[in-house]
């Protein structure tokens, strides 16, 4: 299982875009739509995990993520592994080479936003806030945070 860092301008970019937009997950079609719109820019990243041509899984490293009035930078998301290939910590994988390339940028730390709990604590994330969805201001998103 390799794990490319792609931008538009790579081979591999809309095979992943494809993926992403019939996955079982509903982001992933938001995942596609992004990709196919420009909306990655400078030191923006999709990272996609293939066994050989096939594409396992894939998360972001974006200076935004779907809360936009927050202070925190940079965010990983969009974080997804097919069925096929869950259980073999590939998630963990790929956050691990987002946050490797945050620190080669000289990030300090990495944020992610999710609902769900007990997940990304056990990869050393940390709650540092909470906030409204975007999608139903009745339900909560947790902002968590991981130093470099």
């Amino acid at each position: 299982m390799q794990i490319q860092a792609l931008t538009e301008k790579d081979a591999l970019w809309r095979e992943t875009a494809a993926y992403a937009r019939g996955c079982s997950w509903r982001a992933g079609k938001e995942l596609a739509q992004q990709m196919g719109q420009g909306a990655f820019t400078g030191w923006e990243r999709v990272f996609a995990a293939f066994e050989g041509e096939k594409p396992a899984g894939y998360c972001t490293l974006k200076k935004r993520d779907c809360i936009l009035d927050l202070p925190y930078t940079p965010y990983i998301g969009f974080v997804f592994v097919g069925e096929p290939f869950r259980g073999r910590r590939l998630s963990q994988r790929l956050i691990a080479a987002a946050m490797d390339y945050a620190r080669e940028l000289g990030f300090g730390e990495v944020y992610l936003i999710s609902d769900h709990q007990g997940l990304y604590e056990k990869y050393g994330f940390v709650r540092v806030d909470e906030k409204p969805a975007p999608w139903n201001p009745q339900t909560f998103e947790t902002i968590f945070m991981h130093r470099l």
